[in-house]
């Protein structure tokens, strides 16, 4: 069963489509992820969830915020995270409810998968002269992480949009 709610959900989206967006696109083309990205993220949960989440459970998921933080600064340390992806992992957290872990984990682990054969297919072929300025190209075995990440808040909060509690 879902744990995040299906209002919840419906109500985060519009706001946090453009943000994953944007993180994508970004991390594509300069494979950085904007602080500016990161904090309106956090924002919009900040803001939205005061008003579509019961207040205890507002606080705790909050919480997650600092978790995640410090487990991406430790995999930015040793060298298997970006910062940006760290920040933003650490500002999507809260949206995601702990009950949900694991099928975030199969949209991620898919959705990582998916989006790594498609940019590579693309790097490889003449659809990267659709975006010939694009970093991401050219980082050798590196990857645009926000990619994933970005797609995979999305999914996550559209699946709990439709089959949320």
């Amino acid at each position: 069963m879902i744990e995040q709610t299906a209002l919840a959900a419906r109500v985060f989206l519009p706001f946090v489509l453009p943000i994953c967006f944007w993180v994508a696109w970004s991390d594509l083309r300069v494979m950085k992820i904007p602080n500016k990205a990161v904090t309106a993220l956090f924002a919009v949960f900040v803001v939205v969830g005061l008003f579509v989440m019961p207040f205890q459970t507002y606080l705790w998921q909050i919480s997650h915020v600092v978790i995640v933080l410090l487990v991406g600064i430790v995999l930015n340390a040793a060298g298997a995270m970006g910062a940006g992806d760290a920040k933003f992992a650490a500002a999507a957290a809260p949206f995601v409810m702990l009950g949900d872990l694991r099928i975030l984990i199969a949209f991620y682990m898919a959705n990582l998968l998916a989006a790594f054969a498609t940019h590579r297919l693309a790097k490889h072929t003449p659809l990267h002269k659709l975006a010939p300025d694009w970093k991401s190209w050219n980082v050798g075995s590196d990857f645009p992480m926000g990619l994933s990440l970005g797609a995979t808040l999305a999914i996550y909060l559209g699946f709990c949009a439709i089959y949320g509690s």
